[in-house]
């Protein structure tokens, strides 16, 4: 408990920080061996002009989530892991509240990840569904 409480630590105060993942407001919040969660509020700073979550948002959740569960089974200091390839799909249409998206590992490979990544609102209900691959490249 105490290595993924650090771990999650560790992705919120170092990983989200300075980039898009803390405009967004992501963040982590658990992981385990092969999954990797992360939560982002809903609200206009993520609207599309009609006033629900934009789809492009989902997306950069999505891609967020499942790039860096990639990281964790990489040595960072020596490989990089980048998105190739996201298929969503949207749903459900949310308003308001926090969505949580889920990736677990479908393949790890030595140059190949793939994902599948569940995004959900605060009722469970899925609102989104996506698939990254991500290709492991040395640095």
């Amino acid at each position: 408990m105490q290595q993924k409480n650090q771990l999650l630590d560790f992705l919120n105060n170092q990983i989200v920080k300075g980039n898009m993942l803390e405009y967004l407001g992501i963040r982590f919040i658990d992981a385990g061996e092969n999954f990797l969660a992360a939560e982002m509020p809903v609200g206009p700073k993520v609207y599309q002009p009609m006033g629900l979550l934009h789809g492009g948002a989902s997306a950069a959740l999505a891609e967020s989530v499942g790039s860096t569960a990639s990281y964790l089974f990489i040595d960072g200091t020596k490989q990089k892991a980048l998105g190739i390839d996201l298929q969503i799909n949207h749903l459900k249409s949310v308003r308001e509240g926090k969505i949580t998206a889920k990736a677990t590992a479908i393949h790890i490979g030595k140059k190949i990840h793939l994902w599948e990544i569940k995004i959900r609102n605060q009722n469970n209900e899925l609102i989104a569904h996506a698939k990254l691959t991500n290709i492991i490249l040395e640095q």
